[in-house]
């Protein structure tokens, strides 16, 4: 397939591959497993969907006051107008809904033909419930959130049943400042949808939503942006342009980023090297270079200290455990600081955000923190989160064979005792 967030190859008969991935579905339900009739960002959200229960509904979050006074400041409110004159039309034409939700997946508008929103709102699809991949199982707006690309979800490649007669497409939006990921818009209505062009047009006003973002804007000049976690160069965003920082200029940055109290040239040079005996001319000529790509009002010096304007990624994740949501941190958190930096701030850092998240996630025992704590490089060998998670799974969960099997694996291969984790609290 040319397009691998299509549904549907050109000539392919919808009905035919309604019941060939409706089949490929009731096997995963059964064995665990799918097959190659199955789309590769279907057969990864069903994954990651294994957990819920294939007739679950959509919790709803929010509702009533609480809605109205949350979507009123979401960043998104303000593009309402641009999505109504884009995909109004088609909304209220009888067949299709527009939907916008946020980062969390929560729906914060359903607009389209008032029989289309009554039939809808039978499985949940309403302002306030969440309909990310963890609560709704696979769909357009969850999905796209997750893999954050436009994807169009077909009928039974919906992971819950009660989803499958319904056809989306959707489309991430990021802020165009800090890059974050803000929520997605979302067409829904009958099988119809599955053809290039409703994929076309969600991303089409999804990059007209953040073109409009970035128009409103205020003018910022000294705002800066670090994306640091899952990569091993950062990228900095700064006066509109975006720049791949070197590595030493990336393990600085973080450095300083880390230590908002500034540092001084005798504590960054310990920072990062792994010795002392680098002339600290190596490090201030480092510093001068970095100033020269910030800009004289981002670095101060005496000591080396950024300016408050300048964010981070892995310094949002922090801030969202401190503020108890380990979920939106691990949302937040596409993979370790640096991963290949040796330098021993830099490192201390990445343990630090590492295992704040880590220590978050076991404490809540939540079966879908753990398994997307498990999905990350930093706890794909995380024995005692693979055994959380297989305690947290009921014995017909499709994902506990995996779990189970993954942590008797890493028992193994640390030469630990045959463990006891299976034994589920009460049994």
């Amino acid at each position: 397939m040319a397009d691998p967030w299509l549904a549907l190859e050109f000539g392919a008969d919808p009905a035919e591959r309604i019941a060939q991935v409706g089949a490929a579905h009731e096997a995963f339900l059964t064995a665990g497993t799918t097959s190659g009739r199955v789309r590769e960002v279907v057969a990864r959200s069903w994954e990651r969907s294994a957990l819920l229960d294939p007739e679950a509904t959509a919790p709803v979050d929010l509702t009533d006051d609480a809605l109205e006074s949350y979507r009123a400041t979401h960043p998104l409110a303000r593009v309402m107008p641009l999505f109504r004159d884009l995909l109004g039309g088609i909304a209220q034409d009888g067949a299709h809904l527009m939907a916008v939700c946020d980062a969390a997946g929560r729906l914060l508008w359903v607009e389209g033909h008032p029989g289309v929103l009554r039939h809808a709102e039978r499985m949940n699809f309403v302002p306030g419930a969440r309909w990310d991949e963890a609560h709704a199982g696979t769909n357009a707006p969850g999905t796209a959130l997750a893999v954050d690309h436009g994807v169009q979800i077909f009928a039974t490649e919906h992971f819950v049943r009660p989803v499958q007669r319904w056809t989306c497409a959707a489309a991430p939006i990021h802020d165009p400042v800090t890059g974050a990921l803000l929520g997605a818009v979302d067409i829904t209505g009958g099988d119809h949808l599955a053809n290039p062009q409703s994929l076309a047009l969600v991303r089409a006003t999804a990059r007209a939503a953040e073109a409009f973002l970035a128009g409103a804007a205020p003018a910022a000049p000294g705002v800066a942006y670090v994306s640091a976690l899952g990569r091993d160069e950062a990228e900095l965003r700064v006066g509109g342009r975006r720049i791949r920082l070197g590595r030493r200029h990336s393990e600085l940055l973080v450095l300083l980023v880390g230590h908002p109290e500034g540092r001084t040239g005798e504590q960054l040079g310990l920072d990062l090297y792994d010795d002392d005996r680098r002339p600290p001319v190596t490090l201030r000529a480092e510093l001068s270079r970095l100033r020269r790509v910030l800009g004289e009002e981002l670095l101060d010096s005496r000591p080396y200290r950024l300016r408050p304007a300048v964010r981070a990624d892995f310094r949002t994740v922090t801030e969202l455990l401190e503020r108890g949501d380990p979920a939106a941190a691990l949302r937040a958190y596409p993979g370790p600081l640096l991963p290949r930096s040796d330098a021993p701030g830099v490192a201390r850092l990445r343990r630090l955000v590492d295992g704040q998240l880590r220590a978050a996630v076991l404490a809540g025992a939540d079966p879908g923190l753990l398994a997307a704590w498990t999905a990350t490089a930093a706890g794909a060998d995380d024995l005692a989160a693979w055994q959380a998670l297989a305690r947290s799974l009921p014995p017909g969960a499709p994902r506990r064979p995996l779990a189970v099997a993954r942590a008797r694996q890493l028992a193994e291969e640390y030469a630990l005792p045959r463990a006891t984790f299976l034994q589920r609290p009460g049994n």
